[in-house]
């Protein structure tokens, strides 16, 4: 997928890091803890002490495979181990799961869970209001804005290189492997809360909230298991930004055509970020960089050391660990901030049901 890196130090756009890091506790161990939780944290050197899953062997599995010394049988159990160990939790669970698992967390505590921030505007209210009642100092798991690429863009951006942005386009033209996802099966909101949702997100962290969304989220024929796999967004940011979310997971014809693709255009130049993760996924292809400014020399290439999976995972820890060492720290995937993605997520699916629909903060 991208060549391999094998320490932090190979990385020339880091994420988010403390420090000094703090020891971590995990609830759940499934595919995204052993696939890039866990090799993130290895990455980084993030001390993990202890685990739980509903599905206590699997929880073994993991943690031999990564040298976690404790397995905890019950939750009130891994939270022993978490004050013992003076550790931050980390929550990788079904999102329908996690407000009744925040519940049963310290209050004060630090946490990170997996997106999505529940699977309604309901459940992430629920998880927003409990947050705050326990005091606990929360981020939700939206890594995307922490990839590499990302923040190679977003340092572009942030030094003026392609002044004032004025066009955004993602389009994900590919043929998803959704069997790897069983309980997607069931889900009644499926494409954007467990796909899209990561570049709704991301393209927040560039240029904030819109005022309002135009969607239509839906099914193929060839795929009627599942309760949608496209989706077309627009963003609205007024008179002069355009942003635009193309998302066709039903590209069934060969692989020529496909497409994983995030552009940005300024008024002094433009970048183009190819997403190899999501072609091929989930060995991948290669991810590219390229960016033009307005000085003649046309395309040009810019490397980028390490990718989406695994080490954007490093920065949404990493950053929880540095707001616990600085309050005043901006935190970008705190739980907040995550709110108004699934503010235009729930506006997203209104959008597809009844039209263009102003969001609600």
């Amino acid at each position: 997928m991208v060549d391999n890196v094998s320490t932090i130090e190979e990385l020339n756009y880091v994420p988010e890091m403390p420090e000094k890091a703090k020891n971590i506790v995990i609830i759940g161990a499934g595919g995204i803890v052993s696939g890039s939780h866990l090799p993130a944290y290895k990455l980084a050197s993030y001390p993990v002490v202890g685990i739980y899953d509903l599905n206590e062997e699997r929880a073994k599995e993991v943690a031999k495979q990564f040298d976690i010394p404790e397995v905890a049988s019950t939750i009130p159990e891994l939270v022993e181990i978490a004050k013992k160990n003076d550790a931050v939790f980390d929550i990788a669970v079904p999102a329908s799961a996690t407000a009744s698992i925040l519940k049963q967390l310290p209050d004060g505590a630090a946490v990170l869970m997996q997106k999505p921030m529940g699977e309604s505007i309901e459940q992430a209210k629920e998880i927003l209001d409990i947050c705050h009642e326990k005091n606990l100092i929360a981020g939700v798991n939206f890594q995307l804005r922490q990839a590499p690429y990302i923040i190679a863009a977003r340092q572009l951006i942030d030094e003026g290189k392609i002044g004032q942005i004025v066009d955004i386009d993602w389009r994900v033209v590919e043929l998803h492997p959704w069997h790897l996802w069983d309980f997607l099966f069931s889900k009644e909101r499926m494409e954007i809360n467990y796909h899209s949702i990561h570049y709704i997100d991301c393209i927040r962290s560039f240029v904030g909230d819109p005022t309002s969304v135009y969607c239509k989220t839906m099914q193929h024929p060839k795929m009627r298991d599942l309760a949608q796999t496209r989706t077309a967004i627009i963003m609205d940011y007024g008179k002069d930004l355009r942003v635009n979310l193309h998302i066709n997971h039903n590209h069934d014809y060969a692989k020529d055509y496909q497409e994983s693709m995030l552009k940005i255009e300024g008024m002094k130049g433009a970048i183009r970020v190819r997403l190899g993760l999501i072609l091929d996924y989930p060995e991948g292809r290669p991810d590219k960089v390229e960016y033009i400014l307005d000085d003649g020399e046309g395309w040009r290439e810019l490397k980028v050391r390490g990718s989406w999976f695994p080490e954007a995972f490093i920065g949404t820890m990493g950053g929880l660990m540095k707001k616990l060492e600085n309050p005043d720290y901006d935190y970008m995937n705190s739980v907040e901030d995550a709110y108004h993605t699934m503010c235009v997520v729930e506006s997203c699916y209104k959008s597809s049901a009844e039209g263009g629909t102003p969001v609600e903060y």
